[in-house]
């Protein structure tokens, strides 16, 4: 079965410091610190748009699996942000790297739900096709669409890249998915007009309302408890959300963290630019994986370790 074979992440140079715009929003070290959580976002340098994030990604990931071009039958990005409305980054993706004329290429348009939403795309395409190696890309440089102005968005969002290894030698494999979405409070967070907007008080209401009903959800589809899980990796929307999720859970710090605080919420990057993280980790046999978000979309899953 097509499982998890590696993650790399890419994280660009660039930091853009919340403390240094502690005056002009009017905001403490405290909320800096315990509520959203960021200190500094990673920032793309100019022209370094989706594409180029994805390559990066992408060659990070070739270089650390020892990955050849040619061994790549599928493609898949995630991203709401592509640099033009066509041809598909995954296709630009492709030609820039050379990979082979027989690789299936599309993309996904998903925000915070998006890399657990593809890796079952993935792992479901490529079962029913026969392909034995595939990488899902995840790049989405929010820094394009912020207004510099907005407090609720600007101190939270910061860019970022992942590639993701899929075959049938895997070291983690996901078990069964759950899904959802309440699509008539997705204006709640949402691209006008080019920016941005989010309303934060209803973003944090639907986290902590149906996160914590999925992962029950989501472990009784997998005949698993809580204690059985060894790392639960969500998506890092702010410090306050991801407590909050930790604490109606009643689950120990060590066990779902806030690890987005020197980069920021990479939106459909942030679960596997800590999954890169935790699958090296031998003591770790169990992760459950939840992303929410844009489109007030979720969807969960368990991982075990395989190899």
């Amino acid at each position: 079965m097509i499982g998890i074979k590696a993650i790399a992440a890419y994280l660009p140079q660039g930091r853009v410091s919340n403390f240094e715009r502690k005056d002009k929003f009017a905001i403490t070290d405290e909320f800096i610190e315990e509520r959203i959580g960021v200190r500094q976002l990673a920032v793309c340098a100019p022209g370094e748009g989706t594409t180029a994030l994805a390559l990066s990604a992408f060659r990070a990931l070739a270089e650390a699996a020892g990955l050849e071009a040619g061994a790549v039958q599928a493609l898949i990005v995630v991203t709401q942000n592509p640099d033009r409305n066509m041809p598909h980054v995954s296709a630009e993706l492709h030609g820039r790297l050379g990979l082979r004329e027989s690789c299936a290429c599309f993309d996904i348009s998903l925000g915070c739900s998006g890399y657990v939403y593809a890796l079952s795309v993935a792992c479901a395409f490529m079962e029913a096709n026969a392909l034995d190696a595939g990488v899902l890309v995840t790049a989405d440089p929010y820094s394009r669409i912020l207004d510099p102005q907005d407090k609720s968005t600007c101190l939270l969002f910061g860019d970022g890249a992942s590639a993701t290894l899929l075959d049938r030698q895997p070291l983690f494999r996901p078990g069964r998915f759950t899904f959802g979405t309440i699509g008539k409070d997705a204006e709640h967070l949402a691209c006008n007009a080019g920016k941005l907007h989010m309303n934060g008080r209803a973003v944090f209401n639907f986290a902590a309302k149906y996160v914590p009903l999925d992962v029950a959800e989501v472990l009784a589809r997998n005949d698993l408890r809580a204690q059985d899980i060894d790392s639960f990796v969500l998506h890092q929307g702010s410090r306050n959300i991801i407590d909050t999720i930790r604490a109606r859970l009643r689950l120990p710090a060590e066990k779902l963290r806030f690890a987005a605080a020197d980069y920021g919420n990479t939106v459909c990057s942030s679960i596997p630019i800590m999954l890169a993280d935790e699958i090296r980790r031998p003591e770790v046999g169990t992760i459950l994986v939840s992303g929410f978000g844009v489109g007030f979309s979720w969807s969960s899953t368990v991982l075990k370790r395989v190899a």
